[in-house]
């Protein structure tokens, strides 16, 4: 990526069906090998109750930081990529996944576009974003507060932070950056 302005973003990651922790990695490092997006740190896992359509399995949730050479809606379409690669399908919204990616910030971007919103229109509303959010990036300022105020001040109850550590996506012998 060298040569090209690098934009800090995060994206949200998730899933219910299959091995959602396996699921997770996999998108990582598929992000982190497109040779546009590096990522930079991700959360720890964390296990979270079933949102808006709650007659499902638990979640996995983590939140990665990447920095990337994408517009917005380039970003949008690597993300998509990597989720048909690892066969999701979109049946009913809100409902079980193998994987899940969302835009929720790219460096200073304001986009309202046909399928993406940046900053993700929701999610200073949703914990399983802000609480791991938090936890990577506590002093990110969004809308005059802090990610760890946002997350504070939400109902995280049923929100398990698992024992994984911040590598848990990484094979064995991955550089460590």
């Amino acid at each position: 990526m060298s040569g090209l302005r690098e934009e800090r973003a995060f994206l949200s990651l998730g899933g219910n069906l299959g091995d959602p922790a396996q699921s997770m990695s996999a998108a990582l490092h598929m992000l982190d090998e497109s040779g546009s997006t590096r990522v930079v740190t991700v959360s720890s896992l964390h296990r979270t109750p079933p949102w808006g359509k709650v007659d499902q399995p638990d979640f996995l949730n983590v939140t990665a930081e990447v920095a990337t050479t994408l517009a917005p809606l380039e970003l949008l379409a690597l993300c998509l990529e990597v989720e048909r690669k690892l066969k999701r399908v979109r049946v009913e919204r809100w409902g079980p996944r193998l994987i899940d990616i969302d835009v929720l910030l790219l460096g200073n971007s304001n986009v309202s576009d046909v399928g993406l919103e940046i900053p993700h229109p929701r999610m200073l509303d949703r914990a399983f974003v802000m609480v791991p959010l938090a936890e990577i990036a506590p002093d990110l300022v969004l809308v005059g507060r802090t990610a760890a105020q946002w997350a504070a001040d939400l109902d995280s109850a049923g929100i398990e932070k698992l024992d994984s550590g911040r590598d848990w996506w990484r094979e064995p012998g991955d550089n460590q950056q």
